[in-house]
């Protein structure tokens, strides 16, 4: 028995390789940060290292003080995530301020968490606020034809959640709340971390602009559900515009929407409508 015979860690590492084999992550690209629960902590303890140094990440999160994280790491990539675990994932420990991580398992011979843990630990923070502590997982990859999209449309909430919503009979139901959109801006800082995390107060999942998109959820298959349905979505925004060159002859309307909201019990955002 050891770390990776641990349920939890099995289930993250099964995560990073249905990403892989998605086509999302390309190179080192995109990362996967899970919020752990008191128990999984305690069935992986008797397996940490000596932990390492605090680091600080130049952000806050005073609601995620003392948790621990499962988090890929920088410039890992996620097809070596199933066959190199100790090299390409981690568990950081959070300190008591909420400003500093440190390892205390994996990414040896000096990896490091992914270079996008700041943005994952703020929206992990606002997320467990908006949620009441449900929020666990968050999850970042590049899928081409969401990203293609934001080429095109512009770079608006209303204008993504209406054209992912008309795409497919499903995405109000999944998410009902919309998508959030954040321009363009250099990956890896504070500045980003902070755009994003104020839209993830609203929303479940935000497109970066010509980058990615961000996904939230409880546990691994809601968020991956909801990484899937999205650039299940874009595909056919993008087939549906090429095949008619940009015209389309029809779609679902806003009230059959509502239909399928009362149908499934949902709420939407009724001003994206």
């Amino acid at each position: 028995m050891g770390i990776l015979d641990v349920e939890i860690v099995k289930l993250y590492i099964r995560m990073c390789q249905d990403g892989w084999e998605q086509g999302w992550h390309e190179r080192n690209g995109g990362n996967l940060t899970y919020r752990m629960k008191a128990e999984e902590v305690d069935a992986c303890r008797p397996f940490f290292n000596t932990p390492g140094e605090w680091v600080q990440m130049g952000v806050t999160g005073e609601n995620l003080a003392g948790e621990y994280f499962l988090t890929t790491g920088s410039g890992k990539y996620f097809r070596n995530v199933q066959p190199d675990p100790t090299h390409s994932i981690g568990i950081v420990e959070i300190n008591d301020k909420g400003d500093a991580w440190r390892i205390v398992w994996g990414l040896e011979n000096g990896a490091k968490p992914t270079s996008e843990f700041p943005s994952h630990f703020m929206n992990h923070s606002v997320r467990v606020a908006a949620t009441n502590g449900e929020c666990r997982v968050i999850y970042h990859a590049h899928p081409a034809n969401l990203i293609a999209m934001t080429y095109v449309l512009p770079l608006t909430a209303r204008d993504f959640t209406r054209a992912l919503w008309k795409s497919a009979t499903e995405c109000p139901v999944v998410f009902p709340g919309g998508v959030g959109v954040v321009p363009w801006m250099v990956p890896g800082g504070a500045d980003i971390a902070l755009a994003t995390s104020e839209l993830m107060k609203k929303y479940d999942a935000a497109v970066w602009a010509h980058h990615g998109l961000f996904c939230s959820g409880p546990d691994f298959d809601t968020t991956f559900g909801l990484m899937h349905t999205i650039e299940k979505a874009a595909q056919i925004w993008i087939l549906a515009q090429s095949a008619g060159q940009g015209k389309i002859l029809q779609t679902i309307k806003d009230d059959e929407l509502r239909a399928i909201a009362t149908e499934f019990g949902v709420q939407l955002n009724e001003k994206f409508l």
